[in-house]
């Protein structure tokens, strides 16, 4: 469950859809994945196996205790509303409880649905940039494909390839940043893909522009820092420090990279991204 503070307006259109709903969902996070007992999660527990903390209405019994009972890193996953998608239009509202048949064919399509309600995520923001206008076309013709993709019957996922179509999202994706990037200002826009910046010391650090797809930031002390326009696309930010931090208009910053962060209420985000509640304590 995602620990957040939800602003009024936030869901943006077609955004609401893309964001978890528990609330009209069987559990299917509590219970679909593999949890390996680490400082993210206080037990181990194998695919299909339900939570020990989820109760007979789907809610969680610790949701309020998470990071301190040693589950923080249930309050970091997002399913993007995956889990609402596939318990309430893939499977009707039946839930995994009434038959195995069922759940184990709920558990496979879940992890698919969603990578698509991530693309989804991913490709909703591309079209909000005004300088990546030339690929909107392409990226509205992608959009429309992903969800297609994701009304698909619950049999078709076992023979979907998701790789593929991800790589197809990955390449567009890569295009429009690059469109949306080349606007900051000169000399701003480093490469820094897949970097490895565990720890490092940008505090106030200019980063406009900059390329950290998939950087290390672990860690990092990015207080002060100003990241508009640079591309956070699978950037790891666990435990980085972005107090005070300007990330309004940074490219594809997803909720779970902020509720893995550490920061305040001076740090600056995206109209359509909340402040995780754990930065007010």
């Amino acid at each position: 469950m995602p620990d957040t503070v939800q602003g009024p307006g936030t869901d943006h259109g077609d955004r609401a859809a893309l964001r978890a709903d528990c609330a009209n969902c069987s559990g299917l996070c509590c219970v679909a994945l593999t949890l390996t007992r680490s400082a993210d999660f206080a037990i181990d527990k194998e695919a299909g196996q339900p939570c020990g903390n989820l109760q007979e209405d789907f809610r969680c019994g610790i949701h309020t205790g998470l990071r301190t009972q040693g589950f923080s890193g249930c309050t970091v996953y997002d399913c993007f509303g995956a889990g609402q998608k596939v318990s309430g239009e893939t499977f009707g509202g039946r839930d995994w409880r009434g038959d195995a048949g069922t759940a184990r064919q709920m558990f496979q399509v879940f992890p698919v649905m969603r990578q698509l309600h991530e693309l989804l995520w991913y490709l909703t923001e591309a079209l909000a940039p005004a300088p990546a206008k030339p690929l909107h076309g392409d990226v509205r013709r992608l959009l429309d494909e992903t969800q297609r993709l994701t009304r698909l019957p619950a049999d078709a996922y076992a023979e979907l390839d998701v790789a593929a179509h991800r790589a197809r999202v990955a390449e567009l994706l890569h295009r429009v940043s690059a469109l949306v990037r080349a606007t900051a200002p000169r000399g701003k826009k480093r490469d820094r893909r897949g970097a490895d910046l565990i720890g490092a010391r940008l505090r106030g650090a200019d980063l406009r522009g900059a390329d950290l797809r998939g950087a290390y930031l672990i860690a990092a002390d990015l207080s002060g820092a100003d990241l508009r326009l640079a591309d956070l696309i699978g950037a790891d930010f666990r435990d980085a420090d972005v107090s005070g931090a300007d990330l309004t208009d940074s490219l594809f910053l997803t909720q779970a990279q902020l509720n893995a962060a550490r920061g305040d209420a001076a740090t600056r985000l995206p109209p359509a991204l909340d402040r995780p509640a754990h930065w007010d304590r």
